[in-house]
């Protein structure tokens, strides 16, 4: 089984939004509030093909099971970016794409030169908060930003 990360490409769009609502759709993540509802879920090309952005593609035998993105975060400080719509199907989950997919993301981060990585979750993705607080995110007391992800409770932050 080969696992391969990649930037995103335009052909990748449904495929990626398909990912997305099906991840949410199984853990019940409310529609509205959500990553689900963002517009740009159908344009993850390029919404990701903007300055300081970038999406990647997990793959498996061509197909996308997996993806995770950083950019800036908006209306945050100038120097923050946003670990952006991390999700993956059950047949990546436990092989340690997880853990290769957010060292990319926060390299890529680093190279653009932000200094800190905020992010959003849900209480119940217990797995996810496992590991970023593994690559050292901490919990926030509040949101920052405006994300539009007023039913994500869960703030964390890493220095870069």
């Amino acid at each position: 089984m080969s696992l391969i990360i990649r930037k995103i490409t335009k052909e990748d769009n449904a495929a990626v939004a398909k990912v997305i609502r099906d991840v949410l759709i199984e853990h019940n993540v409310p529609k509205v509030g959500t990553a689900y509802a963002d517009a740009s879920l159908d344009f993850m090309f390029e919404k990701y093909n903007e300055p300081h952005s970038a999406y990647f593609i997990l793959e498996k035998e061509g197909r996308v099971i997996g993806g995770a993105g950083i950019a800036p975060l908006d209306n945050g400080p100038a120097d923050t970016c946003e670990l952006q719509k991390m999700y993956f199907l059950s047949e990546a989950r436990g092989l340690g794409a997880g853990a290769q997919m957010i060292e990319k993301c926060l390299r890529q981060a680093s190279d653009f030169g932000f200094a800190q990585c905020y992010l959003e979750t849900m209480p119940y993705m217990q797995a996810a908060q496992k590991l970023y607080l593994k690559h050292g995110f901490t919990y926030l007391d509040a949101p920052m930003g405006d994300t539009g992800h007023n039913e994500c409770p869960v703030w964390m932050l890493k220095q870069l």
